[in-house]
């Protein structure tokens, strides 16, 4: 099934469809999405790394989830699968997914369902509506960077802090120095590099296709990211999707800041909602790179983070106290399904 979730879009599939072994599901996937290739023009992929996802969703054998969902990114022009890394977006398909295929029962009107992201190991709680035993995907919630609106559907996060990286802080510091530019590295629900824009000689307002096409930064930000990489836990990222890169500046649209992320090569329309959540979360904490330019009134747990293509709120609840508890975090998305069929892949294996 192609479906939406967020601002991405992907193909999901059942766990039990897709074969056993990793290496040979990794191989069938490169052939339904057409990769490596730039066009994509064999395969049902987006020639982009936000349409070029997939999904895989299957019963849990634990009894405090209903479903287990794993996420993985396929690379346009390289012949790579990585499961490095969560998306919250595509998340947000997931419920309704279980649903459409009969994983799980649901009653009418608001249904929630508890899954486990089996990349980090976390508990997300997702609810949505519900009609005559179908998901309900019209609505008037609208998100930036979809067109039109959609049925909105609740997200809530539970102990993310350091799901990739093992702690909030991987260096337990605020900010760091990283190649002679300051940055905060910081992992709720995604790993995250969040630097000034300014101190890379760039405004943080530019077009993603004017960042893009400066060399020099791109450059230097997968100069940051392989330095980064370790000192997040995360061993060499030389081919791997994190550490993302958020550029940070003062808003301009009445958020608490703006931004402009690469994921990590390419530059997001938007930007990714652990990404945001993790951003978020550096503009509550004091002494971060986010911390000295955002705008966030006193008290609130509500971030509005600017990007190219509109805004994306999220929820930060911080512990009482001078700790970095956090206590949980939270997003509104929505999704649709696309298409519902039968891909056919080249002849692999």
């Amino acid at each position: 099934m192609l479906m939406r979730g967020g601002t991405s879009k992907g193909a999901f599939f059942l766990a039990e469809d897709l074969p056993p072994d990793p290496g040979e599901r990794d191989e069938l996937l490169l052939q339904v999405m057409g990769s490596p290739d730039p066009r994509q023009i064999d395969g049902v992929g987006g020639a982009h790394p936000l349409t070029t996802k997939v999904a895989v969703v299957g019963m849990s054998p634990r009894e405090d989830v209903d479903i287990e969902y794993l996420f993985l990114q396929v690379s346009v022009d390289r012949p790579e699968v990585s499961d490095r890394q969560n998306c919250g977006n595509m998340l947000a398909a997931v419920g309704p997914f279980a649903v459409e295929r009969g994983l799980i029962g649901s009653d009418d009107g608001k249904t929630s369902v508890r899954i486990l992201m089996q990349n980090t190991g976390r508990v997300a709680v997702s609810t949505f509506p519900v009609d005559d035993g179908a998901p309900v995907y019209a609505g008037d919630t609208e998100i930036a960077g979809v067109p039109g609106s959609a049925a909105g559907i609740i997200i809530e996060f539970e102990d993310i802090a350091g799901s990739s990286t093992g702690s909030l802080l991987p260096t337990g510091d605020m900010s760091n120095q990283v190649d002679g530019v300051e940055v905060t590295l910081i992992d709720n629900g995604m790993p995250v590099i969040v630097m000034r824009a300014s101190d890379l000689g760039v405004t943080g307002y530019e077009t993603c296709g004017e960042l893009e096409a400066n060399q020099g930064l791109r450059e230097k930000l997968e100069a940051i990211r392989m330095t980064a990489g370790p000192m997040m836990n995360l061993g060499d990222v030389t081919d791997a999707t994190v550490p993302k890169l958020t550029l940070v500046t003062p808003p301009r649209e009445g958020g608490a800041l703006c931004t402009r992320t690469f994921i990590p090569h390419r530059c997001h329309q938007a930007i990714g909602v652990l990404g945001a959540v993790s951003v978020a979360t550096a503009c509550l904490l004091p002494g971060t790179t986010a911390a000295s330019l955002a705008d966030v009134a006193p008290g609130s747990d509500i971030v509005r983070l600017e990007h190219p293509t509109g805004s994306f709120d999220a929820t930060v609840r911080l512990g009482p106290g001078p700790g970095l508890e956090i206590r949980g975090a939270g997003i509104v998305r929505t999704a649709r399904k696309l298409m519902d069929g039968v891909v056919f892949p080249r002849s692999y294996g």
